[in-house]
């Protein structure tokens, strides 16, 4: 089967370009000599965990569900950071988990003992407040955040049984920027590392972009195991596993015009299927548009629910859209999988891997039965 015979909607990954982002943070692991493991929050399509799993199997979890899915599905080490632990879930983190992150002293105060007697090794995750990221709903730096110890609350003091120290200060980020959060993390924290196996510098390096600097990465990173060779080093991308890997293809189902504003309709929804759009926000690439030209036709995309915010625009494309021109959203497998809804009970898009020779093999397709499972 090939993508062109697939209903839309659906999700596609390729697997070739998802191989190509997977050696290259190989790379990045052998030549700095540190452990970069897979967030599930930013991928969770655990059919091509066959794929990754020839390269990487450590990965970090923030639920019990991502825990659980780590677990089976890639069956290394486990890192597990949440904001709270609860008498509810402590119990099976612990029993799942190889390393675990507490927010708050207030949470290893009351869980660290039980995660010691665990065997789990203990970490604390450190706010080094140094904010690079410019969209405030993804910047964890932010005053007053609720995430991570700052360093006047150790006051000089780190708590006895603390094995590692976990920073998550970029989104999306370039080398430079984690140079910048370093330089901070060692200026505030820098006083506990004879304390410590190992460091966690969390996600955002999205050293799979094009003309993302990884030779200066690697230096960074060689630079600071130098100075700190007993530390074990992690880091935990969520983006750059699967960055540029996949699309959501979809159709037009109808062209409306008021007041001059043409929006055609489309058979997914931003809403429900690409919330970081509306989040973010963000206008994703149309691999069918072209650049912005006096006289082209020029159309919002409208999502197929009743919220009337659920449209991105505009596009400009060489001829007229109609219903039935098929689209390609860009970029759409990093963050966007894991985050849709089924917000108007609209028909999921279906899951396609097409591997490196054009095949293309359902993952998964959605029915009644996963909306109504879902709702109750």
């Amino acid at each position: 089967m090939k993508a062109d015979e697939i209903a839309t909607p659906y999700y596609i990954v390729y697997e070739d370009k998802l191989r190509r982002n997977l050696s290259l943070i190989n790379r990045v692991e052998r030549e700095a000599g540190v452990n970069i493991i897979m967030a599930f929050k930013a991928n969770a399509l655990w059919r091509t965990f066959p794929i990754i799993r020839e390269y990487n199997r450590d990965f970090t979890a923030s639920s019990l569900n991502e825990l659980r899915l780590g677990n089976e599905e890639l069956g290394g080490e486990a890192h597990v950071y949440c904001p709270v632990y609860t008498e509810a879930t402590i119990s099976e983190f612990l029993s799942r988990a190889t390393h675990l992150t507490f927010n708050s002293l207030g949470q290893w105060e009351k869980y660290g003992a039980r995660t010691l007697a665990a065997g789990v090794s203990p970490g604390l995750r450190v706010n080094p407040q140094c904010s690079v990221i410019e969209t405030e709903i993804y910047n964890p730096a932010l005053p007053g955040s609720r995430f991570g110890v700052t360093a006047d609350q150790l006051a000089g003091v780190l708590p006895a049984g603390i094995e590692g120290l976990h920073f998550h200060a970029l989104c999306e980020s370039s080398s430079y920027d984690l140079e910048k959060v370093l330089a901070a993390f060692e200026d505030q924290f820098g006083m506990y590392f004879s304390q410590l196996k190992w460091v966690n510098f969390g996600g955002g390096h999205l050293m799979t972009r094009e003309g993302y600097d990884v030779d200066h990465l690697i230096g960074l990173l060689k630079d600071f195991r130098g100075r700190y060779p007993w530390l074990q080093v992690v880091m935990e991308p969520g983006s750059a596993f699967t960055w540029r890997t996949g699309d959501l293809i979809t159709e037009v189902l109808d062209v409306v015009e008021n007041q001059g504003v043409k929006t055609a309709v489309i058979d997914a929804s931003f809403a429900c299927h690409m919330p970081d759009c509306l989040e973010m926000p963000y206008k994703p690439a149309i691999t069918e548009s072209v650049s912005d030209a006096e006289g082209l036709p020029r159309y919002r995309l409208g999502g197929n629910s009743c919220l009337s915010g659920d449209y991105v625009g505009d596009w400009c494309f060489r001829e007229p859209l109609k219903a039935g021109d098929r689209l390609t959203l860009e970029d759409m497998n990093h963050y966007t999988t894991v985050k849709t809804t089924m917000f108007n009970g609209i028909q999921h898009p279906a899951m396609v891997l097409c591997d490196s020779d054009g095949n293309c093999t359902y993952l998964r397709r959605f029915d009644y039965n996963d909306y109504k499972n879902r709702m109750s």
